[in-house]
C-alpha cells in the first residue's frame, strides 16, 4: 500500500475519531440532505446503482463528493465493516480528505 493511501485511510480514520464523520446508509443521507456534509467519500466498488444514488443526492443538495477507497477499506478506517459512503462534516477535516485524495491520485496515474 502506497504512501498516499495510507494518509487517507489515516485522515478518514480522524475524521471518525473526532466524531465528524457519519456512516450507514440512512445517517449519510440525512447528513447530505440537512446540508452538514462537507464531503461525501464513495466507495470506488459500489454498486452502480449505489454510486448513482449518491452522485445524484450530492448532485442536487450541492454536496461536494469524491471516490474513495473501497469499501472494506473504508469501513476498516473507521472501524466498522464495510462501507459504500461516508460524510464528512467538519470543513477543514474535508479539505485535508480531498488533498490527500488527489495526492493518492496523482501517484496511481503515474504509476501507470
Amino acid at each position: 500500500m502506497n504512501k498516499a493511501r495510507l494518509q487517507v485511510l489515516s485522515a478518514i480514520g480522524l475524521a471518525k475519531r473526532a466524531g465528524k464523520l457519519v456512516s450507514g446508509e440512512m445517517a449519510v443521507e440525512q447528513c447530505v440532505r440537512s446540508g452538514k456534509a462537507k464531503l461525501l467519500l464513495i466507495a470506488s466498488d459500489a454498486s452502480a446503482a449505489t454510486i448513482d444514488r449518491y452522485q445524484s443526492m450530492a448532485i442536487y443538495y450541492e454536496a461536494p463528493w469524491r471516490f474513495a477507497l473501497q469499501k472494506n477499506e473504508m469501513g476498516g478506517a473507521i472501524g466498522k465493516g464495510t462501507r459504500a459512503a461516508a460524510a464528512v462534516t467538519d470543513t477543514g477535516l474535508a479539505t485535508m480528505i480531498i488533498k490527500r485524495l488527489d495526492e493518492m491520485e496523482q501517484c496511481a496515474s503515474s504509476q501507470e
